[in-house]
Formats: C-alpha cells, structure tokens, sequence
C-alpha cells in the first residue's frame, strides 16, 4: 500500500471527517458546510467552458482557503495532498487541499526533494553574492527592513517603490540561501547578520504575533502562508497599492472634533413641567447643547 493510499484512508477514518468545512451543506447540497456563502466547487480546479478571471480564481480560492482554516480535519487533509505515490508524484496535484493551492504543494514537493542542510546551504554562498548584499541599495532595503514590517513603510524608508523594494528583499532571500515563498522577514535579518552583512549598529524590530514574509508578493499568498503555518490569522489588513502611488506613504486621517465641543442637543424641561406631548405642543421645552 503507497504512501498516499495509506495518508487517504488516514483522512476518511477520522472520527471528524463528517464535519470537514468542504463538504455539502444537509440544507444547501451545493454549498460548503463550513460556510454557505461558499459553493462546494470553490475547492475544485475550473472546469467551466472559457477562461477564469485572475480575480475571481484568488477570491474563490481565497474563500475556501479560509474554510479550511477552521476544519477539524485540516492536519490530515494536508498530509494527504502532499503525500505522494509509488511514481513520486503529488497524490492531488489540482484543486485546494489541506489550506494549499496547487502552487503551494508542488513547491512542498521540489523542497523536499531539493533539500539542503543549513551547513550546506551557508557553504554554497560565496564572497561574490555577499558583496551583492552589501550595496547601496540592498544596505538601504535590509536597513529600513529592521526598522518596519509594514511593506510600504519598508520602501518609503529605502526610498524607493514597493515594486522595488520587494525585488531587491526577494533578491536578499536568495543571495542568502532562503526560500523567498516561505522565509520569514526575521529569518532574512537574521541570516544578514550571521553573514556580517546586515548595516551596522542595526536592531530588528520584531514581526509581532504574524510572521511577515521575507520576499512579499502582491496577492498576500506568501503572508497568508506564513500565518497558517503559525495556526494563526494574519492581524494587520492587506494593504492596497495604487498604481502610479508606490511611493505615497499613507497615514491614518485623524479624527475631527467640532472646535466647540459636541454639538448634539438634548431636551430639557422647563418649570419641572413633565414631558408629555402636550408640553411638547405648547413649546414648554427647549433645545441645549449636550454635555
């Protein structure tokens, strides 16, 4: 018996397999038990007649993902796509499986099949690549990199487009012998230093509870991988770029108070008069700012 068959029957014996996020919903065959605002099929590859639009294939897959993340069988469903046959092939090459894209698990795959040590990793980096990090530009990204993990504010400090930030941080991870698609912005300072090419005098300032991708990219993939590595959900919003605005940084709009305090009013009762609608007819109350 393969490898996968053994991580399939693993999956389907679970005592929780009924309850899996992806399937049919008693009420709604054709939706998601996990969530109903979401077809069954957003876990399938696009067999559709036509093309499907970027757009839609990342909210679809985006949708199921996010269904995945609460399914009591997620470990299992996981193992079992990354599993591989007697031929060395991906037990399911297409569609979402365990939380992952297809992308995602051929990646896994190449990985692990190209995996080295960390000692062969370092040793593979030579004098010619360590000069590379250590050129302006690359000096100014790695430095302002310390100091945020806000993307945005990562360029403004390089002085440079996020565009181009995020190349010459995609450019240091491999430089460095990191994986761009799962290393972690601390995991690239980190090997900065240890190679003596982080900029002097420079202190990291921690990712938080979510690691920030190393190498970001402009759908968020690498930062919600990261997350669900983690078991966590990311805590800061993905930010929107406009184009032709790299290099606008934005602030948050302070909030507007009235120069004379809140202008509300409240009613107030005359001659303790009761507030009845009478009183109210006869304009025995009057309007006041309120406190």
């Amino acid at each position: 018996m393969s490898t996968s068959r053994n991580a399939y029957f693993t999956l389907i014996d679970h005592r929780y397999y009924r309850y899996r996020g992806c399937a049919a919903d008693p009420d709604q065959p054709t939706q998601a038990q996990g969530d109903t605002t979401v077809p069954v099929n957003a876990w399938l590859p696009f067999t559709d007649d036509g093309g499907e639009l970027p757009s839609a294939r990342i909210a679809r897959q985006t949708a199921a993902q996010k269904v995945c993340s609460d399914c009591p069988v997620l470990a299992q469903c996981q193992a079992y796509a990354l599993s591989v046959d007697s031929d060395g092939r991906l037990a399911e090459p297409e569609g979402v499986w365990g939380g992952m894209l297809p992308l995602e698990r051929h990646r896994d795959l190449v990985a692990r099949r190209t995996a080295k040590t960390p000692a062969a990793a370092a040793a593979s980096i030579d004098d010619k690549q360590l000069a590379e990090c250590r050129t302006d530009q690359k000096q100014a990204v790695l430095r302002s990199l310390a100091a945020h993990v806000d993307e945005e504010l990562v360029a403004y400090g390089a002085s440079m487009d996020v565009r181009t930030a995020n190349w010459h941080r995609s450019l240091l991870c491999g430089l460095l012998g990191l994986d761009k698609e799962r290393a972690t912005r601390q995991q690239l300072l980190a090997a900065a230093r240890a190679h003596g090419v982080l900029p002097a005098g420079v202190r990291p300032v921690p990712d938080g509870d979510v690691p920030i991708a190393a190498a970001p990219n402009t759908d968020g993939s690498r930062q919600r991988r990261l997350a669900r590595g983690h078991r966590l959900q990311p805590t800061r919003p993905i930010q929107l770029i406009l184009p032709g605005y790299e290099q606008l940084l934005r602030v948050p709009r302070p909030r507007r108070t009235h120069p004379r305090g809140d202008r509300r009013l409240r009613v107030v009762r005359i001659a303790d008069q009761p507030l009845t609608l009478d009183t109210l007819l006869i304009a025995t109350t009057v309007l006041e700012p309120a406190a």
